[in-house]
């Protein structure tokens, strides 16, 4: 039986790992009365005593609990955006290597992935690892993502009765072109520069498509769409939940949400001779936040990384 705390458990995150965790028969959760729950010291109490707490908390909030930990035994995955690219935290996406699952296992410190970087990251590192994309790529990114992904108060917002017209079409946000993610997405994909990111959120709960186009012209290996198919077949065969499409299961239409409730990740490869595009499609909250804090744990934990995730 493993002691496990979550630190932020009100939030749409912490809820969706609670959820994960509450009928486990493996895993006993700590939990504050009402009262304590921003007590200072009752939460140090909780961190230091759990075999794993889930910071699912701002990012400031994030760094003052990690900083509580003085516990040596005790081993933290964090769902903020605080220390995606700190060092001495691993990054929590497995399926990158052999050596980066290792890393999870044996990490006291793990940083869960952002939505968007993850569905970024799955498609093109494997392209800048395998010498097909140049490290020095012009990247452009989209991503499609559910109403969820913005928290309760974005939550509140789409389903609130009344609400504002705006909200019946897709919105493009960070028009900065400086979005949080973007530090992780850069770091661990080995690019020279930061992409172009445009993320869009729409009228769904849950779910996210992250698209990158590609010109064949400027690949480091001339790959069509077939090779680079194939290539993340061999690069992901050995996973569980990453899979590739074949060229017959690409649809005339890519839904967002096809994978809502699941923690699945499903890539997409089309295009023709000149330009190719490549897609991931996943849940927000399942591989792209809580499913992927709870698959993190059970690797961390020395459990079947598919334990009580479908």
């Amino acid at each position: 039986m493993f002691n496990v705390f979550i630190d932020g458990r009100e939030g749409t995150t912490g809820l969706q790992i609670f959820d994960r965790l509450s009928g486990r028969k493996d895993i006993s959760l700590i939990t504050l009365p009402e009262e304590k729950r921003k007590d200072a010291a009752a939460r140090s109490e909780c961190l230091n005593s759990a075999d794993i707490s889930f910071l699912c908390l701002p990012d400031a909030a994030a760094k003052e609990a990690a900083a509580m930990i003085k516990n040596p035994a005790a081993r933290v995955i964090d769902a903020s955006t605080a220390h995606r690219t700190a060092e001495g935290w691993v990054y929590g996406l497995p399926e990158l290597s052999k050596e980066r699952r290792r890393q999870i296992a044996a990490a006291a410190r793990v940083a869960n992935p952002g939505c968007h970087a993850t569905g970024f990251i799955t498609l093109v590192a494997p392209l800048v690892s395998g010498g097909i994309l140049p490290a020095g790529y012009p990247v452009v990114a989209h991503s499609v993502t559910g109403y969820s992904g913005g928290g309760k108060k974005m939550i509140a917002e789409y389903e609130a009765e009344g609400r504002d017209i705006s909200l019946d079409s897709p919105r493009q946000y960070a028009l900065t072109l400086s979005h949080k993610h973007l530090p992780e997405m850069q770091q661990q994909c080995g690019l020279s520069h930061r992409p172009i990111f445009q993320p869009i959120v729409a009228d769904f709960y849950c779910g996210m498509c992250v698209s990158v186009p590609l010109y064949r012209r400027l690949l480091a290996k001339k790959y069509g769409a077939d090779d680079i198919r194939a290539y993340f077949a061999e690069y992901y065969a050995s996973q569980n939940f990453v899979k590739v499409a074949s060229e017959e299961d690409v649809p005339a239409y890519l839904p967002a949400n096809e994978l809502a409730g699941t923690n699945y990740l499903k890539i997409y490869v089309s295009g023709n001779d000149e330009m190719i595009l490549v897609c991931s499609v996943f849940d927000n909250l399942g591989k792209g936040a809580a499913g992927a804090a709870v698959q993190n744990m059970n690797i961390m934990l020395g459990l079947d990384e598919r334990a009580y995730l479908a």
